[in-house]
């Protein structure tokens, strides 16, 4: 069989087909599956049925429930049979009995037992005084979840393959081979081999076309996974369970939600003397990577400033939804999204342009994250925002808004007819790879073989959304090795764990692998006989910050040492009967170090920016009562093709600098330059985000109350 583009493409015969039976509780214990008596080619597995552990790999998440009920639409059990149609009516039939009991969601009291992990840090002298502080600037900074919304459902497919018998005839054991659309095919395995009770090498996971991800697909594909291969394990039979668009929106990993409050201490001069910040993200039933998410939004809401004398305190919470998980930045886009905010409304109270005030407070050269991450050069931060600022005319724009803005302030507000117009400008950066690392220890290889026909193969786990890679990797190849682009082939391996496909550590970390190893092979080529493999293997540099994690782990050291950096300005207009605004440009500098390829680094920033957009002003989703109602599923609304703004970039090329991580960077300054914007245009001070328009309304109703007579 093909390779195939996506799960629902695949099919064997016979092939039984899986539905997930789920907790109608969102807290409590399950007493019961009751469910019709089923003919012989129809099962129900449950987790009495799990011949191995009845855990994902490396976190808490059960398989399926077998006792503990932890959010509603947790799976209890998996439906298996021949007939879709058979399948959904017995479905109707099967009931799940609980015992429920008072479950916990977030409110403005987070208690101990909501805790998964905390970080604290104060300064020294935290009791002194302030003399001459004569301002207070505060805010409560929130955003929303934000849907992924794949371009095919979470699905699997799962069948046994004979291998052919050696020559000695020597039967092999049977291959599981695995479908699913994944970003780190290991996971799956190393789930799957725990949960069958196999070893890894008799498993094989074929990943299908991921598409666009945001980095949706690093564990919940494993889940899926581990319903397909228990079925087919038990069935004995091909099975293929694929979710039904409307099941993955409303269970799936979401972008998790935060809180974060932030206060500062001005002195006379509108100079900042402490900053104090109060975070909380909710991660939902289990706390998937718990360390990762509140480490990354608290480096993220400490800001790339000088911040003399800060204090923290955040926490990372557990409650009765469905596990939270990455979405592109980690929990670093959330963070940055709050200080951003905070800095404009600094800007806006000393009545300063946001811009010069980012420059007049920019980190140095030898400087430091707040996080105590040690930085190899000085942020490109002046060079940025003046690039951004010059491609949209940000400077003459903002101080024409200003005039406005102060002008309206003294006359009577227009209700209607009016056109309001603002623009906005924040700064953001983005590490690469990993803080932390799971039960593989960060250990990411590669394997390279030049064989005597002067051919090269690149053996690899590494999956990505497009095929730019191959051409990345082609072309080092052949400046290294002398060798044609076309005698190059990436060879899909499950033997070489080349990690996550996530938070550009393919661009970053995997590319230079691969270069480390085609200089190796120059070296040996004109030594050793043709073939020689080269493997090469990257394993985190420890010590990476001050961050106390009370589970004691040390985070990369790596991650953030030469981030890529990026300055968004974001223009808008608002039309005063609609309370809607539009977009009417979007402008990026980028500072990606070496770029590989200006054409892929083009795309991924603009997809990037376009879901941030989204984000930022439209899609709106939240859990009532532990679920998300059914009627939002019609209703979630992303940016079409004929609302994409116009998105202009600009790249502050270096080829002598290693290449950095650029793919997140529009999630961390896009939405709160857009919320600059909007601010500027209705004269209010917006913290939150999605920006509903009803909230425009409201400010617009209040302005009119506040308006001179």
């Amino acid at each position: 069989m093909d390779a195939p583009g996506f799960v629902e493409d695949i099919y064997f015969k016979p092939l039984l087909y899986g539905l997930t039976v789920r907790s109608p509780a969102p807290s409590g214990r399950l007493t019961a599956i009751e469910c019709p008596k089923l003919s012989n080619s129809y099962f129900l597995i449950t987790a009495k049925d799990i011949p191995g552990k009845n855990q994902l790999e490396d976190s808490s998440v059960p398989i399926l429930a077998s006792d503990t009920l932890s959010y509603i639409g947790e799976p209890v059990a998996i439906l298996l049979g021949p007939d879709m149609i058979k399948l959904e009516e017995l479905m109707k039939q099967i009931r799940v009995v609980a015992e429920e009991d008072a479950p916990v969601f977030l409110s403005h009291t987070v208690t101990s037992g909501m805790i998964l992990a905390e970080r604290k840090i104060s300064p020294a002298d935290e009791e002194k005084p302030f003399a001459g502080a004569n301002t207070i600037v505060s805010g409560v900074y929130t955003t929303g979840i934000q849907e992924h919304w794949y371009s095919e459902p979470t699905g699997a497919a799962a069948h046994f393959f004979e291998e052919k018998a050696d020559k000695d005839k020597t039967p092999h054991e049977s291959i599981l081979v695995i479908n699913t659309a994944t970003q780190w095919p290991f996971h799956v395995r190393r789930s799957i081999a725990q949960l069958l009770k196999i070893d890894q090498s008799r498993i094989r996971v074929e990943p299908t076309l991921i598409g666009i991800h945001m980095d949706g697909k690093i564990w919940y594909p494993s889940l899926v996974a581990c319903h397909a291969a228990l079925g087919a394990w038990i069935a004995k039979k091909p099975v293929k369970l694929i979710l039904t668009r409307e099941e993955d929106f409303r269970y799936s990993p979401k972008r998790s939600s935060s809180e974060i409050r932030i206060s500062s201490i001005l002195d006379e001069q509108g100079e900042l003397l402490s900053t104090e910040i109060n975070g909380v993200i909710d991660l939902g039933a289990h706390g998937l990577f718990t360390d990762e998410l509140l480490d990354q939004t608290c480096i993220g809401c400490m800001g790339s400033y000088s911040l003399p004398r800060f204090k923290l305190d955040a926490a990372a919470v557990k409650t009765n939804i469905p596990p939270q998980g990455p979405f592109s930045g980690y929990g670093l886009a959330q963070g940055v999204f709050a200080i951003e905010r905070h800095i404009s409304h600094i800007a806006d109270t000393v009545r300063q342009d946001p811009a010069e005030w980012r420059k007049n407070h920019r980190l140095g050269k030898n400087s430091r994250l707040a996080a105590g991450v040690s930085l190899k050069d000085a942020p490109p931060t002046e060079q940025l925002l003046d690039t951004a600022a010059s491609m949209s005319d940000y400077s003459r724009k903002w101080a024409s808004y200003e005039m406005l803005r102060l002008h309206r302030q003294k006359t009577e507000w227009k209700e209607k007819g009016e056109t309001l117009r603002g623009i906005g400008i924040a700064l953001g950066c983005q590490g690469s790879g990993f803080l932390y690392s799971g039960i593989d220890k960060g250990n990411y290889s590669l394997e390279l073989t030049l064989g005597k026909d002067g051919s090269l193969e690149i053996k690899t786990s590494m999956v990505s959304s497009d095929d730019e890679y191959k051409h990345i990797w082609a072309a080092i190849a052949a400046e290294i090795l002398s060798i044609e682009p076309g005698m190059v082939k990436i060879i899909p391996d499950g033997s070489a764990d080349s990690g996550p496909a996530s938070a550009s550590r393919n661009i970053t970390v995997l590319t230079g692998l691969v270069e480390k190893c085609c200089a190796a092979i120059r070296k040996q080529r004109f030594r050793d006989p043709l073939p020689i493999t080269v493997r090469k293997i990257c394993r985190p540099a420890k010590g990476g910050g001050s961050l106390p994690n009370a589970a004691g782990k040390i985070p990369d050291a790596n991650c953030f040492a030469h981030p890529g950096w990026g300055a968004a300005v974001v223009e808008i207009e608002i039309d005063t009967i609609e309370f809607f605004p539009r977009v009417r440009g979007a402008w990026l500098g980028i500072d990606g170090g070496k770029i590989l390829s200006e054409n892929r680094a083009r795309r991924s920033i603009k997809t990037s920016a376009v879901q941030a957009l989204g984000w930022a002003c439209r899609e709106q989703l939240v859990y009532i009562d532990g679920a998300i109602p059914a009627e939002s599923f019609a209703e979630y609304s992303i940016p079409s093709p004929v609302e994409i703004p116009p998105i202009h970039i600009d790249f502050i090329w270096n080829d002598t600098e290693e290449s950095k991580g650029i793919g997140d960077l529009p999630f961390n300054c896009l939405p709160a330059a857009y919320l600059q914007a909007v601010t500027q245009a209705m004269d209010h001070h917006f913290q939150n985000i999605p920006l509903r328009p009803r909230e425009l309304w409201e400010a617009a109703k209040l302005r009119k109350k506040e308006s001179p007579v």
